[in-house]
């Protein structure tokens, strides 16, 4: 993995400088607020450093999925800039428009209402990314979860404003995958979990050059156990792609579980009934690792150097299920291993189980991990390497 020489937010002069963070605070909302701040609080640290370093702050991000170029209360990041306030213990003002980011003195701070209430954010508008650039003298791009789009409030405005450089946050994101795929600790054990094996296809194929073991869960499990010859009842699998599976377990080691947990239907309340790996019934279907495999796969874990974890190893929403990835978990994080771990499904795992200090690097992207790990360049990456070079 090879990335560019990028300028950090550290590297710049921004005392009485007008600053535009692209932060991600694309947060759930209920009833007005905001349910989970991490997203947030995560974003703190570039915001902080800007602020005390006396520049006038306006900070921007998406929110949902709005129509382009249209107001929808919904969508509103009035939740979020009060939430802001009360982590930062200042005022935040809601900016309609980005004309109204010069009313924010030095040393203070305000949110730029959602990006995708305005025209040509998706499509980088040359003319919406230069209203953008025109309103800062510096635009640091922090928000590692929306780098791998090419939309003007990531790549545009950084194409344009006078300077343009790296938050703190979106620093450290590529730092970690630096450390985790260029030169891995070995031996190195990803975990990838998924519905569909097409999905990650591409992630799969990544990883066979890199890892030593690649330990899959899901709807991409079954995929390999019926690959392997294995009888998976009415499980969800991708039958066309059997034979992708059979070449890419002939290229890195991908252990097949002894046992699985199955249920009869997909529904909260079905009992949990734990099958060898060959005795899968034509009625059942397989919704996690059996208890022998998962202390089996923990065990592997201690001798590993680097761990990727991108997706839980079953249907751990239900807790029958939860089993696999709970165990897992507590793995990874009583291991002495480098890990790093990313994506909704993951940290919602995380949380979970209670992991979060026992992990090296827990990453705030999902699309932005996997075409990393993908091996492609991220649009705003490049854009603020060739801005820096």
């Amino acid at each position: 993995m090879h990335l560019p020489f990028i300028r950090s937010v550290k590297d710049v002069e921004l005392r009485n400088q007008k600053v535009l963070v692209r932060a991600d605070l694309n947060v759930p909302i209920k009833n007005g607020v905001v349910t989970s701040d991490a997203r947030i609080t995560a974003s703190l640290a570039t915001i902080k450093f800007a602020l005390d370093a006396g520049a006038s702050v306006v900070v921007m991000s998406h929110l949902g999925r709005p129509t382009e170029g249209q107001y929808v209360d919904e969508f509103s990041l009035a939740p979020v800039a009060q939430r802001l306030g009360q982590l930062l213990g200042r005022n935040v003002p809601l900016l309609a428009q980005p004309e109204d980011c010069p009313s924010i003195d030095f040393g203070e701070i305000g949110l730029l209402e959602n990006v995708r209430f305005l025209a040509g954010e998706k499509s980088n508008s040359a003319e919406l990314s230069q209203r953008l650039a025109d309103q800062c003298d510096v635009f640091v791009m922090d928000a590692f979860g929306t780098a791998h789009r090419a939309h003007a409030s990531t790549h545009g405005v950084a194409e344009r404003a006078t300077t343009a450089c790296a938050g703190l946050l979106l620093d450290a994101e590529l730092k970690a995958f630096q450390t985790t795929l260029s030169a891995p600790q070995k031996p190195m054990v990803a975990i990838i979990g998924g519905a569909k094996v097409s999905t990650k296809l591409e992630v799969l194929g990544s990883l066979t050059d890199i890892a030593d073991r690649i330990i899959v869960g899901g709807g991409i499990a079954n995929t390999f156990i019926a690959a392997a010859g294995y009888d998976i009842g009415k499980s969800l699998y991708e039958p066309d792609l059997l034979d992708v599976a059979k070449t890419i377990a002939s290229r890195v080691e991908i252990p097949i579980p002894v046992d699985v947990m199955v249920g009869k239907v997909f529904d909260e309340a079905t009992p949990a009934i734990v099958k060898a790996i060959d005795n899968v019934a034509d009625d059942e279907m397989i919704m996690d690792i059996g208890p022998k495999t998962a202390r089996a796969w923990a065990e592997t874990l201690i001798d590993a150097q680097t761990i990727m974890w991108n997706g839980p190893l079953g249907v751990f929403e239900f807790d029958q299920f939860g089993e696999g990835t709970r165990v897992l978990a507590q793995a990874i994080a009583e291991s002495s291993a480098y890990s790093i771990a990313g994506g909704g499904d993951t940290l919602a795992a995380v949380d979970k189980y209670s992991v979060t200090n026992g992990i090296s690097y827990i990453s705030t992207g999902g699309g932005a991990f996997l075409e990393l790990v993908e091996g492609k360049v991220l649009p705003a990456v490049e854009m603020l390497g060739r801005r820096s070079a």
